[in-house]
């Protein structure tokens, strides 16, 4: 079989996203809604491999971006399986980081438009694959946030780089500081996405940008393209490394596990908690405090400051 031969969408099986190509189109949808569309490392491969096969793909003009069902477009990563996974191996999400970089990737070099459909709620790295898309078109309804420094992490996986880029500087920094949503409407009027329109009409308006953009040259769009994405491609690059790192590295750290498993267990984050620890000269970065103390009676090393008993033998450790 030749290496860019067409495939059908249907020679692919994927367990969390729909694959649709016909009239030269190519649909992916994230099929995720009983957790709003949020996506996992999983997710992530397969909207890799589905976008793909649409750049590849000659009879695929443009692609669109959705999701499945009308509460939600895209939430982000699965912050449950943040809080019980790379909060206990934060090496891990390093090697998470390169797959949804690698989806971003794929988006923004497809060589042909993506469309976002925003169906619904677009928040923290939903929001991030709305930026990599070209254009976006969304309903009425839809609301748009980022939630990184609410859950313990930081949205520089393209918000960081992109939201200044899009709305301007002091308005990404109130998105990315305050997590407050802002409407469809506000959306627009900032220049997040392209049109508005009420929820009925959503597909009609998404397939009547595409027309227009079929009836274009190929060639000519890829570069227009390669071209557009010149200072998006600089800020990308200049930070996605670095924030891969530091994200992995910063995941051993108090502030996403408090704010990963708050989520996770629906309850408010203790902000405060955390901000009186380091005021009253506590540790904000150790759960049970910096590994400062020694157990006299097995010679054990390391353990957390907060411990009064040793976790390998159970002796009463004396405070020093």
């Amino acid at each position: 079989m030749p290496m860019f031969e067409r495939r059908a969408a249907e020679d692919f099986v994927f367990k969390d996203i729909l694959y649709e190509k016909g009239e030269w189109l190519a649909r992916i949808t994230i099929n995720r809604p009983e957790v709003y569309n949020c996506y996992t490392a999983f997710t992530l491969q397969e909207l890799t491999t589905a976008f793909q096969d649409a750049a590849w793909d000659d009879a695929v003009a443009v692609i669109v971006l959705t999701g499945a069902g009308e509460k939600a477009f895209c939430t982000g990563g699965d912050v449950r399986e943040y809080a019980s996974t790379y909060t206990r191996r934060p090496r891990d999400y390093w090697k998470y980081m390169g797959i949804f970089a690698g989806a971003v990737d794929v988006i923004r070099n497809a060589g042909k438009p993506v469309i976002a459909r925003l169906n619904g709620i677009v928040a923290g790295g939903g929001n991030e694959l709305n930026m990599a898309c070209d254009l976006a078109v969304a309903a009425e309804h839809v609301t748009i946030r980022q939630v990184g420094v609410r859950v313990g992490s930081v949205a520089a996986g393209g918000a960081t780089q992109w939201l200044p880029l899009h709305i301007g500087d002091r308005r990404a920094r109130e998105m990315l500081f305050t997590c407050d949503p802002i409407t469809a409407r506000q959306a627009l009027e900032w220049g997040l996405v392209n049109r508005v329109v009420p929820a009925a009409e959503l597909d009609a308006a998404v397939r009547e940008l595409a027309d227009k953009l079929i009836e274009k040259f190929p060639e000519c769009l890829r570069y227009t393209k390669q071209q557009v994405n010149f200072w998006k491609d600089l800020a990308w690059h200049q930070t996605i490394g670095h924030a891969r790192d530091w994200l992995a590295l910063h995941f051993a750290s108090l502030e996403p596990y408090e704010g990963m498993n708050a989520f996770a267990e629906k309850r408010p984050s203790d902000y405060l908690g955390l901000r009186r620890k380091a005021a009253e000269g506590g540790s904000s970065e150790f759960l049970w405090g910096p590994y400062a103390r020694s157990c006299p009676s097995c010679q054990a090393k390391g353990l957390p400051e907060g411990f009064a008993f040793c976790g390998r033998c159970g002796a009463r450790l004396v405070a020093g």
